[in-house]
């Protein structure tokens, strides 16, 4: 970043007058609803340790270290959480210091342990995977069944499902369109079989024009995502699932396919993550999974062992 101090003359604002400044010009970037709560969020909490109205350019890193140390002593929040807030009032700040109305100062993140990413066991995967009868109940249910199987062959997140149409599964080509991502890209991923033959017998049942949500209401309505996450959670524990987050059929995915000899640039293309590290993070989460089977896909024990001819040279 260019380093710009403030000139005498600058004009002198409140940090609350520079966020909602902040706030436009990512609203004009086309940034999504998503990114844009999230430093809403951000400026909120850190509202609630520094006053907002004073002026901008009296915040100092002393002030930064302090409200790492506010958040610390905060329940129920972690060194990742005070992570998440910090990069969020981080981008407010240096956009401060860009303009000139802060004096530039680095703001860095705190060292955090990373933990390992929750998944479905397979286990739990089988009780909700467990198909229930077409003839007795209810299509709410018969619905979940196919959320859920939705969401483990695709690791969409909750707001892309959500808002897919059934115009956007594309059989013939084995293609689903997602329309409404993170950062705004539209995206083809991959129809797996599976999942073609559930949507198959799931849109004989629910019918609907190409325009309408692939996901609906029995009334045939717009499934929102509050309403998702509450259908999902009541399904999984009625199968005896404690876990009700739909984010963890995301990690589930990525877990299951890196533990399948998948590609991790594949698997960032399918997930959507405009860096590769995020995809490299659940390489080291899964690390300890990896050395199932080691031996079955393994490059050397596979040559020697198909090798026909030749014996290893012993060692006396």
């Amino acid at each position: 970043m260019e380093k710009l101090f403030i000139q005498s003359n600058a004009k002198i604002l409140p940090l609350s007058e520079v966020f909602d400044m902040f706030l436009r010009v990512k609203q004009c970037t086309n940034l999504s609803e998503y990114t844009i709560s999230y430093y809403e969020r951000c400026f909120k909490s850190f509202g609630t340790f520094y006053d907002v109205s004073l002026p901008c350019k009296d915040i100092s890193l002393g002030d930064i270290q302090d409200y790492i140390l506010y958040l610390k002593e905060k329940p129920n929040v972690n060194d990742i959480t005070i992570n998440t807030n910090l990069r969020g009032v981080r981008a407010i700040l240096y956009y401060a210091m860009e303009m000139g109305y802060l004096n530039p100062f680095k703001i860095r993140l705190i060292r955090a342990e990373k933990k390992i990413k929750e998944t479905y066991t397979d286990e739990e995967l089988e009780l909700l995977l467990k198909k229930p009868n077409t003839k007795k109940c209810s299509f709410a249910e018969f619905r979940n069944w196919v959320i859920i199987n939705y969401l483990l062959a695709t690791g969409n997140r909750l707001e892309t499902m959500s808002s897919v149409k059934i115009g956007d599964i594309n059989f013939e080509n084995n293609e689903i369109i997602l329309k409404r991502t993170k950062n705004r890209k539209q995206q083809i991923i991959p129809l797996s079989q599976e999942l073609s033959k559930v949507l198959r017998e799931y849109l004989a049942y629910r019918k609907g024009k190409e325009e309408d949500y692939l996901f609906c209401t029995s009334y045939g309505q717009p499934l929102v995502k509050r309403g998702i996450q509450s259908q999902i959670q009541k399904y999984n524990r009625r199968r005896g699932v404690l876990k009700t987050s739909i984010h963890v059929f995301r990690h589930t995915f990525a877990k299951k396919w890196i533990i399948n000899g998948g590609d991790i640039i594949r698997l960032q293309s399918i997930l959507g993550h405009s860096s590769i590290e995020m995809v490299k993070e659940y390489v080291n989460m899964f690390s300890d999974d990896l050395h199932k089977g080691f031996n079955s896909f393994n490059p050397l024990d596979n040559f020697v062992k198909d090798k026909k001819t030749g014996e290893r040279i012993s060692l006396k």
